[in-house]
């Protein structure tokens, strides 16, 4: 991790100086390497595999790209505003023989392009991490893991967290925590499809709206209607738990299916029954992301 023009919080401020600081000529950079076994947990937690591509933001020595080339196989890049660091992370790819996979830049991560990864590491600041928010959500396709280490993006919930024992740990507690979050698809607007009862067709309507990956609204047939009562999108994958009290009785419904573009494919179960599901969106809102609040303009990397 490696902080620019230092006046950040206090309290992390007086966290950061009792940290070992790595001095550089053209910034006052406090350096922070993550533990290799963090790193690993990292790696598992974002359940890397031999076909991802891997975008280290903040990459400082390059550790995170180097040992997923190392482990997987795959290829990497790592950008941070270090020089000093790029170059030791440029050197160590060569040593480990891995420079033909994994490549480092000198550059600001908000410059950065990450729409061609598959997963993206990070090591920032919360407030860094809710900048970059926007970005992350515009660039990245649906399904594409984000991994963090101790700092998240505001109101953005992980899917998934970890804790890991960091014994000896330069700042805080002894442990490290660490999140995935998965970039989800756009499932918010209206949806529009014709389903089978008793052998007749059946116009169904679903209104949703989605907050980051969490989804509400309501599904209507007729004069029915069936409100969310669970909704998330996990990927590509829109599962919603409706409830139906028309009838005299609660039911519970269970809609899944696939995002794809204005196209969504599934069913929806009631008990034992599965119907088929092939609906298509008519009118397409946009994904509730929030809005960041205004940070200072200090860049924070790793």
């Amino acid at each position: 991790m490696t902080v620019t023009r230092t006046h950040w919080w206090g309290g992390l401020l007086a966290a950061l100086a009792a940290m070992t600081v790595h001095a550089q000529q053209a910034l006052d950079v406090p350096y922070v390497p993550t533990p290799v076994h963090v790193v690993d947990a990292m790696l598992d937690l974002g359940k890397v595999g031999s076909d991802d591509y891997l975008i280290d933001l903040g990459s400082g020595d390059g550790r995170i790209p180097l040992r997923a080339a190392e482990r997987f196989g795959i290829r990497a890049v790592g950008v941070d505003l270090d020089p000093a660091l790029v170059g030791t992370a440029r050197e160590a790819a060569r040593q480990q023989g891995v420079a033909d996979k994994v490549r480092f830049e000198v550059k600001d991560v908000f410059d950065t392009d990450v729409s061609s990864a598959t997963i993206v590491t990070t090591y920032l600041l919360n407030a860094v991490n809710i900048r970059l928010r926007p970005a992350l959500l515009r660039q990245l396709r649906p399904g594409t893991r984000i991994v963090s280490h101790d700092f998240g993006f505001g109101d953005w919930q992980p899917d998934r967290q970890i804790r890991v024992d960091v014994p000896v740990k330069a700042y805080g507690l002894p442990y490290s925590d660490v999140m995935l979050w998965v970039v989800p698809a756009n499932a918010a607007g209206r949806w529009t499809w014709t389903g089978t009862v008793a052998g007749l067709p059946v116009a169904y309507e679903a209104h949703l709206m989605q907050r980051f990956q969490i989804v509400s609204g309501e599904v209507r047939q007729g004069g029915r209607r069936w409100p969310v009562t669970e909704g998330r999108v996990d990927g590509q994958t829109l599962r919603l738990v409706l409830l139906d009290n028309s009838g005299g009785q609660v039911q519970r419904k269970v809609l899944t299916g696939l995002v794809s573009g204005n196209q969504l494919t599934g069913s929806i179960r009631t008990g034992e029954q599965s119907l088929p599901l092939a609906a298509r969106r008519t009118v397409a809102d946009a994904i509730d992301i929030g809005a960041p609040a205004a940070v200072a303009n200090d860049h924070v990397l790793h």
